[in-house]
């Protein structure tokens, strides 16, 4: 592993703009209807328990990424397969959030300009960051955090002056009972983002001071998590059910809508380039931590030489789809079907497997006493 260190401060950072990713622009949790806030909640404490797995496991390994311990736990063999499934799937996930990046910017401010063009720009840019480190990423991080919450303040106050909220779009609440709304958290609002965030467990060794990861971890989930609340509630009392739900970009619209004095609007920018900020950290810890999982298992001598081959395989595996419908349906089956192994089934077994072992080792313990 590279020989760096994160603050807390930019690890608080890099977790924030990583959970509000493509969520933030997105129908989130529009499975719901009207009580998408709803399920976004429960989403949120779905990602609390998921991370006091995730922190259980930390504090037995603390000098271990994923892959590491996945051995330690597994054994070397079944350990070893388990830390490349863990890659596949970051890298898969990158492939995702590329390509909702790229059909944005295409569908939005630059219709003219090739899809290939966008994704390789932006897979060279984060190559380019990630080969000077992840501190460098870190600090990136620090800055661009301000610039989003100031758009996001902004984009809130221009939406409210602009008189376009109508509350009775978000009433009544739990019109169609519980029902969608717990199915939406399960399966949606639970695994993205908040399940995606067991690729952190790969970057607290790099933490300078890893007895903060628990207040780091839950304030930037909780705070990340009620954004993202307020954002689909937004959305909602703006448009109606009916356009959040024909909306791919919901967010785009709403603040399309904004018209103060003749003067102000078109302010679509505002919501590309959020998403550029939030897409670009989440693919940046996304590829950085499936380059030291890389490392750590074919004992390389460090990530900087894998840098461009991976780039070009994610150039490639972005473009694969045909259409955004069918970029749209994988995507769907990766949350639905796959990642729940990966946030939740396999850290449980580690998580039991580890105990068991403690158990065991209290009890010999305790005979040679």
């Amino acid at each position: 592993m590279e020989k760096a260190k994160i603050s807390i401060i930019q690890l608080f950072a890099m977790m924030f703009i990583f959970d509000l990713g493509t969520a933030l622009v997105i129908s989130y949790g529009i499975d719901a209807k009207k009580d998408a806030w709803l399920a976004i909640l429960l989403g949120m404490f779905g990602g609390i328990v998921f991370f006091f797995i995730y922190y259980f496991l930390f504090r037995q390994y603390s000098n271990l990424p994923l892959t590491g311990y996945t051995r330690k736990i597994f054994g070397k063999y079944l350990g070893w397969i388990i830390g490349l499934l863990y890659i596949i799937y970051f890298l898969y996930t990158i492939n995702q959030n590329i390509r909702s990046f790229g059909e944005l910017l295409v569908s939005s401010t630059m219709p003219e300009t090739p899809l290939l063009v966008i994704t390789i720009l932006l897979v060279l840019t984060i190559c380019y960051v990630l080969y000077l480190g992840i501190e460098v990423l870190g600090r990136t991080a620090e800055v661009f955090i301000v610039i989003l919450i100031l758009f996001g303040l902004l984009g809130n106050l221009l939406v409210f002056f602009s008189g376009n909220i109508e509350i009775n779009n978000i009433q009544p609440f739990f019109e169609y009972g519980w029902k969608p709304i717990l199915t939406t958290a399960l399966f949606e609002t639970s695994p993205f983002p908040f399940g995606q965030m067991v690729v952190f467990t790969m970057l607290l060794p790099y933490l300078n001071r890893p007895e903060l990861v628990k207040k780091v971890w839950l304030s930037a989930l909780i705070t990340s998590g009620l954004s993202l609340c307020w954002t689909a509630s937004l959305n909602i009392a703006v448009l109606g059910i009916e356009e959040v739900e024909r909306s791919t970009f919901p967010l785009l619209i709403t603040i399309g809508k904004v018209n103060l004095f003749n003067f102000i609007q078109r302010l679509d920018a505002i919501v590309v380039f959020t998403l550029l900020i939030t897409v670009f950290f989440k693919i940046s810890i996304f590829f950085y931590c499936a380059l030291i999982g890389i490392v750590d298992l074919f004992k390389l001598k460090n990530h900087q030489q894998i840098i461009l081959p991976i780039g070009c395989i994610l150039i490639f595996g972005s473009m694969m789809a045909s259409n955004f419908s069918e970029h749209k349906e994988k995507d769907e089956y990766l949350d639905n079907y796959i990642s729940v192994y990966f946030y939740i089934i396999i850290p449980l077994l580690m998580l039991l497997v580890t105990l068991i072992r403690n158990r065991f080792k209290r009890k010999d313990r305790s005979e040679i006493k």
